[in-house]
């Protein structure tokens, strides 16, 4: 049941920790790309949260469903302004990013028999 509940904290708390990033803190405008509507929050949180496979699939979806947003060129990135407010915002996005569950894969012990 504690798993549950946390399952569903995880999955309603990322999204906003994505947007309070994402928008809210400007980090967007920070490195020149635009702010994110609901869907695009929710997969730019998964894809933060998952696996290679899950990125891969997810890069597949937006491509198939909106191939000009890859190739609009309207978005200039560029590295952004130290400042506090962006210092939080990544933060915040690594926190999303870093996966305590990679780590958590029980070590496989070697029974060698000494002697």
């Amino acid at each position: 049941m504690l798993a549950i509940a946390v399952l569903v904290a995880i999955v309603l708390f990322a999204p906003l920790i994505f947007w309070l990033a994402w928008n809210v803190l400007d980090f967007a405008h920070a490195v020149g790309l635009p702010e994110l509507g609901f869907w695009g929050i929710v997969l730019a949180t998964a894809f933060l949260v998952v696996g290679w496979l899950g990125k891969v699939l997810i890069t597949g979806i937006v491509f198939l469903v909106n191939p000009d947003w890859f190739a609009n060129g309207r978005a200039l990135v560029h590295w952004p302004e130290p400042t506090f407010r962006n210092f939080v915002a990544v933060a915040l996005l690594a926190l999303l990013a870093s996966r305590p569950h990679a780590h958590a894969h029980a070590r496989k012990r070697s029974y060698r028999r000494d002697g």
